[in-house]
């Protein structure tokens, strides 16, 4: 199992950086600005620590500035499918 070194590893802040990058749209609330990456399967349930694909942007020690919740706090040590996300126009009409 991956320890928290591997969270402050040189190939961790690459890929955060990248992740960044490319998107900085938060998993959990769909907002921008997002200046963290978590991991969408938490290291400690299984996750893989360094694979992008387990990696999305967040909100991380700030709030979200214009929901204004507490992202990752929110989130957690728990995966993705347990947290509540928020429910924007385009969820509302969908079907």
């Amino acid at each position: 199992m991956a320890g928290r070194t591997d969270l402050t590893s040189h190939a961790y802040r690459k890929i955060r950086a990248r992740i960044l990058a490319e998107s900085d749209v938060c998993i959990l609330c769909g907002h921008g600005a997002a200046d963290a990456v978590d991991h969408i399967t938490p290291v400690s349930k299984g996750g893989a620590p360094l694979d992008p694909d387990n990696l999305a942007p967040i909100h991380g020690v700030g709030k979200c500035p214009t929901c204004l919740r507490s992202c990752n706090s929110e989130k957690s040590n728990k995966p993705l499918a347990q947290v509540t996300r928020l429910v924007t126009s385009r969820d509302w009409y969908a079907e």
